[in-house]
């Protein structure tokens, strides 16, 4: 097995406890060989404390370039990146001691030019963090989708937790303008160009997300809505699970109106969603060990459904229906 160095970009704007997380998990990295970049869009001077905390213990570059972009804080950390690998994380996950192993691991066996790998919930996080955790990743939502399978189509890395090779980003030029799905963009155009990409499942981190439910709607509404930005530019990466949520709110809709229709067919479509969401809170209670993040669960789903669903279609009906050229994000 032959090392790798790796480059880890990581964005951030007024985030410091976050970072300081992130760092310290960092420090406990079994596998050595990395250096940290972090492409600083604070306005101020929050995040120096912090790094100054770790100078001794982590290779950390700081670049500072107050609202720096997400997309353009990624491409200025590959600009000044040592390693044959760059891996992006988001500032608010969190790494097990055994990431970086698992990684080069996975890269050593598979050769992938790119990869990605799934998120999970730590012990530490809260009820909250748990079930937002839980409705982003679960098979009964379109979330397990994207992170619990090595194989649906070809795989495209999401930027919470993504690597490219150097000649990757020297060939695809990195991240583009987009202010929203930047990531899904950068994988289409990754596969686009022939490179070989792939999940890594042991590379899992703990993402902690949004810390209220309001704050997860406004991510997951940006989330619909950009699908179908991508839509105008790829159209053949429009799927049918991109639907679900929007198709989610509608059967809601459906369920509540039918009561106008037959009472009967009202009880039976309202038992079939009971039912749906009973299936989450088991299971959710089973794998959090907590009757509390089952119930939250349920809210947290209905959240992301009709966060995403709605964005979704207002977009849909921005920029496919009434034809207009400003999309909603």
């Amino acid at each position: 097995m032959t090392n790798t160095y790796f480059s880890i970009i990581v964005p951030t704007f007024n985030r410091p406890d976050e970072v300081d997380e992130l760092m310290e998990s960092l420090t406990k990295q079994s596998y050595r060989d990395f250096e940290l970049i972090l492409a600083d869009g604070t306005p101020d001077e929050k995040l120096v404390p912090i790094i100054e905390k770790y100078k001794n213990q982590l290779p950390v570059t700081h670049l500072h370039r107050p609202y720096l972009g997400i997309s353009d804080s990624r491409n200025l950390g590959c600009q000044h990146a040592k390693g044959q690998y760059f891996i992006f994380l988001d500032s608010d996950c969190v790494l097990p001691k055994d990431y970086l192993s698992n990684v080069s691991k996975g890269l050593n066996e598979y050769g992938f030019d790119a990869f990605g790998g799934p998120d999970a919930s730590d012990e530490s996080f809260t009820p909250l963090q748990k079930a937002i955790s839980f409705s982003m990743t679960s098979l009964l939502t379109t979330g397990g989708i994207r992170g619990k399978k090595k194989h649906v189509g070809q795989f495209h890395p999401r930027g919470f937790n993504m690597g490219i090779s150097r000649e990757v980003f020297e060939k695809t030029n990195g991240y583009s303008s987009l202010k929203c799905a930047e990531d899904i963009e950068f994988s289409i155009r990754i596969i686009n160009s022939g490179f070989k990409t792939g999940l890594i499942p042991e590379a899992f981190v703990y993402h902690k997300r949004r810390t209220t439910f309001k704050a997860f709607f406004k991510q997951v509404f940006r989330f619909g809505a950009a699908r179908i930005n991508i839509y105008k530019l790829y159209p053949s990466e429009l799927k049918l699970t991109h639907f679900f949520p929007a198709a989610f709110l509608i059967g809601v809709l459906f369920i509540i109106l039918s009561i106008l229709v037959s009472f009967k067919l009202f009880t039976i479509l309202l038992a079939l969603l009971t039912f749906y969401f009973l299936l989450i809170f088991i299971e959710s209670t089973i794998k959090n060990k907590s009757p509390k993040v089952g119930a939250l669960s349920i809210v947290a789903v209905i959240t992301q459904f009709g966060g995403y669903g709605s964005g979704f279609i207002a977009n849909f009906i921005q920029l496919l229906i009434l034809r207009r050229n400003k999309p909603i994000v």
